[in-house]
């Protein structure tokens, strides 16, 4: 008989624990997340200091997150494309590839937030 599935509570600290596993587990491996991590320690801060509205903050701080959380996605799945073979397909080039444009992606939409929110207080 298969032990019955943890619920409430105790799921949520158990998935709690997960995710901070994941997060030790992409700090330690991943390069480019412990740059955007540092990417997003710096410009909360400045978001919190140029913004003017509540919704200049929020949008300043959530493209910059918005970075972090595609490339926590990128790692997983490069991750998973890794686990499955070391030989080359094209499919699995493929995979890694669009991950890796998400994360390009997001990384021009928050240089162009943060451009067309900025840009016009300080030198429009």
């Amino acid at each position: 008989m298969a032990k019955p599935s943890k619920t409430g509570l105790a799921r949520v600290i158990d998935a709690t624990g997960y995710s901070f596993q994941g997060l030790k587990a992409q700090w330690r491996h991943e390069a480019a997340f412990r740059q955007e991590l540092l990417l997003f320690l710096i410009a909360v801060p400045l978001a919190l200091y140029f913004g003017d509205t509540g919704m200049e903050r929020a949008l300043l701080v959530f493209v910059v997150g918005l970075v972090v959380i595609v490339e926590t996605i990128n790692s997983a799945m490069e991750a998973v494309v890794d686990r499955v073979g070391d030989e080359y397909h094209e499919l699995s080039g493929r995979a890694k590839d669009m991950g890796s444009a998400a994360v390009f992606l997001a990384l021009v939409l928050a240089a162009a937030v943060w451009l067309l929110v900025l840009v016009p207080k300080y030198i429009g």
